[in-house]
């Protein structure tokens, strides 16, 4: 059984920037345990998967460990897949996904796509978490998901070099490190080892608890920032009631199919 596949680097307008996702087209959903199995064999942050619904699709996201409830970059992708090289013309997508509905338009020269927004509150971190880290953050905070630590410059940001295996021990899935930005309003990264992703080139949906927690430390709603890992990505984001606009370019570095047993 042959199956579409296109790699796409997302959140980034030059090719081998941003973060790349694999996306696959289906008739029909497969077993799960092959859909991980495909997600672990391309050994990206993310593998998407979608089947279309009248007019919208239902999308999927894998690790190479898990199926999560939220990405932004595959889901930017999934779109990106759908408006340029399968339905060209296309003005909007709508993904019906384990996080609801999720909207995507076109942006200037991206895409933009409307995220749950999330809040997060002041804590206490648990005993191991910031020597995990490896650095002195000014304040821990914590959401549903994820720890977010800030920290005061960009700079320690960059310097950070955690023991991301030792992350696996926490409550919560994913840890941030987060501070105010030399040439955007901030900058990030994003770590998750326990879904199979050491640190992640550029997270979409860690914009829906950093840029409402940005947006009121700032004073304003529309945000750019980066994301300060190896590749690096730069996002524009948007804070509306209840939700998070999310935009960044797409751009195709492979197309053609896999092959998997009936």
């Amino acid at each position: 059984m042959r199956i579409p596949i296109f790699q796409v680097d997302a959140f980034t307008e030059t090719l081998f920037g941003g973060n790349p996702a694999a996306v696959c087209p289906l008739d029909a959903w497969l077993p799960d345990a092959t859909l991980q199995a495909i997600a672990a064999e391309n050994n990206l942050s993310e593998t998407a998967f979608f089947v279309r619904d009248g007019g919208d699709y239902r999308l999927r996201w894998f690790t190479p460990g898990a199926e999560v409830p939220l990405c932004g970059h595959a889901t930017l992708a999934s779109a990106f897949v759908i408006m340029t090289l399968l339905e060209g013309g296309r003005d909007e997508v709508t993904f019906h996904t384990l996080s609801g509905p999720l909207k995507v338009v076109p942006d200037g020269e991206g895409f933009a796509m409307t995220l749950p927004r999330r809040s997060l509150e002041t804590v206490a971190p648990p005993a191991g978490l910031a020597g995990a880290l490896g650095g002195a953050p000014e304040s821990w905070l914590a959401g549903e998901r994820e720890y977010v630590a800030v920290f005061d410059s960009e700079a320690a940001i960059r310097a950070l070099t955690p023991d991301i295996r030792a992350f696996t021990a926490f409550d919560r899935s994913y840890v941030i490190a987060t501070a105010p930005g030399e040439r955007t309003d901030f900058v990030l990264r994003f770590f998750a080892p326990s879904v199979g992703v050491d640190e992640d080139p550029v997270t979409g949906s860690a914009q829906c608890v950093t840029a409402p927690y940005w947006a009121a430390r700032l004073g304003r709603d529309t945000l750019t920032s980066h994301q300060a890992s190896a590749r690096g990505g730069d996002l524009r984001s948007t804070v509306l009631p209840g939700a998070v606009r999310v935009a960044g370019g797409c751009v195709l570095y492979l197309e053609g199919s896999i092959v998997v047993p009936r």
